[in-house]
């Protein structure tokens, strides 16, 4: 039985959409070149007896390596060295608009790891978590929160940064754990800035020592609270990548990756660079051009060591057109792309600060490999292709 958390305050008005069950085959398509299946033709419970030492690779490998210099420590979020009052400071998650009159966005580059997602008329909005923010000097611009990005942000135990949302959301920002820095407070004003030089409304942004202020001043802990899982993304170690052999054939070539099926307005697509093993993220920008996703401020191109399609159920709120999510659910269908290659997987979430679990055919927990990871959210029903 699947486990589905939406708001339950909402569920009178919630309407369910025809559309909400995807095709056996998640990525659609009759070609297996571009659209593998995600049924291997194997025995399922026949993998679900496999252990995970008959997977070469699949195991975390102990890491040997040592640190670059005294007082630093493993990222949760990525993995990565970093100062240990980094990574014992708890992240923000910066609720960021992706439409082309949004773009350029700012420092989004320095995100560990960012989430997309639908909102209302095919809009897609991110979700950057950022580890170390505390001296970013601009971050955004930022839009309004929706109450799925909430329960993704809980996932880090981070403060979420917003500019207030729908009516929907009152009931989740009231909740005592919930704590957040957002515009439409008079107390939290402290944190933002509007550039005049650019239009309402993506002209809103933050700064890491405004958010600081604002997170001191209202008494919010900087360090863990002990609500999300310690652990979170599970890691293969540097010295030995998960490069996907240990799959065989059931590891399918994903050098290119185009989403546009998923988000028809930015059409996101992502290219594999052999060289640093990083998929580098491109869509479609003001002037009618596809063409890198580049950030404002560093000047450098989105990439990211880990990509993640996670299929979700959902149902429209009114005549809006808001969505909302099932966060919490199990045996939901993906994808794990990583170093040119890609399996099909599923996940789980069975609490609001629980983190998102995602395995493989055989049962196992997924390896993720050290660096950032893009996490694409896709309505079930929805489509996308790899080659």
């Amino acid at each position: 039985m699947r486990k589905k958390k939406l708001l339950p305050a909402l569920a009178a008005f919630l309407l369910i959409l025809s559309c909400a069950c995807g095709p056996a085959n998640p990525l659609g398509g009759p070609d297996p070149t571009v659209s593998p299946a995600a049924d291997s033709g194997q025995d399922h419970d026949t993998q679900n007896d496999t252990s995970q030492t008959d997977l070469p690779g699949s195991t975390e490998e102990p890491d040997s390596d040592v640190p670059p210099r005294e007082g630093m420590m493993r990222s949760r979020l990525t993995n990565e060295w970093v100062d240990a009052d980094t990574a014992m400071t708890r992240p923000i998650a910066v609720i960021i608009p992706n439409e082309a009159n949004a773009a350029p966005q700012y420092n989004l580059s320095e995100a560990s790891v960012i989430y997309e997602a639908n909102v209302e008329k095919r809009i897609s909005r991110l979700m950057a978590v950022y580890e170390d923010w505390e001296d970013l000097n601009i971050i955004g611009n930022i839009r309004s929160l929706r109450t799925y990005f909430a329960y993704w942000a809980f996932e880090w135990d981070a403060f979420l940064v917003h500019s207030g949302g729908p009516y929907f959301v009152d009931e989740l920002l009231a909740d005592p754990n919930t704590q957040n820095v957002n515009d439409h407070l008079g107390t939290d004003t402290e944190a933002f800035y509007r550039d005049s030089s650019r239009p309402m409304p993506h002209n809103l942004y933050a700064t890491g020592q405004g958010i600081l202020k604002v997170v001191t001043n209202k008494g919010y802990p900087l360090s863990y609270r002990g609500l999300a899982d310690q652990s979170h993304y599970r890691f293969s170690g540097p010295s030995s990548p998960n490069v996907l052999s240990q799959y065989g054939d059931d590891a399918k070539s994903a050098v290119y990756i185009d989403m546009s099926g998923c988000y028809p307005l930015t059409r996101c697509y992502f290219e594999y660079e052999e060289n640093d093993g990083l998929y580098y993220r491109y869509q479609y920008l003001s002037g009618g051009e596809d063409g890198p996703h580049v950030d404002g401020e560093t000047g450098r191109q989105l990439s990211f060591k880990n990509i993640l399609v996670q299929y979700v159920d959902y149902q429209e709120l009114g005549e809006e057109g808001y969505l909302e999510f099932a966060c919490q659910d199990e045996g939901r269908e993906g994808w794990f792309f990583t170093n040119g290659k890609g399996i099909h997987i599923t996940w789980e979430k069975d609490s609001d600060y629980g983190a998102t679990r995602y395995y493989d055919d055989y049962g196992n927990e997924i390896a993720l490999n050290t660096g950032k990871t893009m996490v694409c959210i896709v309505l079930e029903g929805d489509n996308f292709t790899f080659r």
